[in-house]
């Protein structure tokens, strides 16, 4: 058994172990019943994780991607979970070719709270790494027949602040503004309000050049609203 398959091992032996029922109900309705869970909220779960984290720190990058893959081939969420988190301890040295594992992922059971984690923190950190490859794959991502793969090609600068290349994000909101769909439009909207904390004006133009959907435009000018009505007015 290679490293990939033990960590996968422990991670499901351990959650088995904290299996918890009252938990798992409420955990499973707030997720609408996608996915089963073993009803471990994310302290205790990031408790029970920090050991093995620590223990396959020094784990080939290749083994972290086969890990990932083969936890989100387990059926309960926490696994999905503990694939991510995984992940994400080895973001600054990801392979080039670790997008094509980040994609098969966003396309694995997906839900938002697996899919925002991939396209805003693993893919972002991958596009830091590799600068090159951000316009086109958001540019063939958004293009995607694939629901949550367009959503996260929105997503991938959301913490990008100064550093977003804003051209492309207006662009990636122009191809998407008119679908009706709700995990679309929330994206957009999240997207232009994390943007309008660095460039305010050029969310507003947007905005008031661009016909968006009313709940993207809604998300979009929320955090405008609440600290600065006053570039609203008018």
């Amino acid at each position: 058994m290679n490293q990939a398959a033990e960590f996968c091992e422990a991670v499901t032996t351990l959650f088995e172990e904290h299996r918890n029922e009252e938990n798992r109900i409420p955990m499973e309705n707030y997720m609408k019943n996608h996915y089963p869970f073993f009803g471990i909220k994310a302290p205790e779960r990031k408790q029970i994780l920090a050991p093995l984290l620590k223990k396959y720190k020094e784990i080939t990058e290749e083994e972290r991607l086969e890990a990932a893959v083969l936890l989100f081939e387990k059926p309960e969420r926490e696994c999905h979970y503990a694939a991510l988190a995984f992940l994400e301890k080895g973001i600054k040295k990801a392979p080039e070719h670790s997008i094509d594992t980040y994609k098969q992922l966003l396309m694995t059971k997906p839900w938002w709270d697996t899919v925002d984690m991939i396209a805003s923190t693993l893919c972002g950190g991958y596009f830091f790494r590799y600068e090159d490859k951000l316009r086109p794959f958001t540019e063939e991502w958004r293009e995607s027949d694939h629901l949550w793969v367009r959503r996260s090609s929105v997503l991938h600068q959301l913490k990008y602040k100064e550093k977003t290349d804003a051209l492309l994000l207006f662009e990636t909101i122009d191809s998407l503004k008119h679908e009706k769909e709700f995990f679309i439009e929330k994206a957009i909207g999240w997207a232009l309000r994390e943007y309008s904390k660095t460039d305010a004006r050029a969310v507003i133009d947007y905005l008031e050049r661009e016909e968006v959907r009313p709940l993207s435009r809604r998300e979009g000018l929320k955090w405008l609203k609440s600290k600065h009505p006053e570039l609203l007015e008018g």
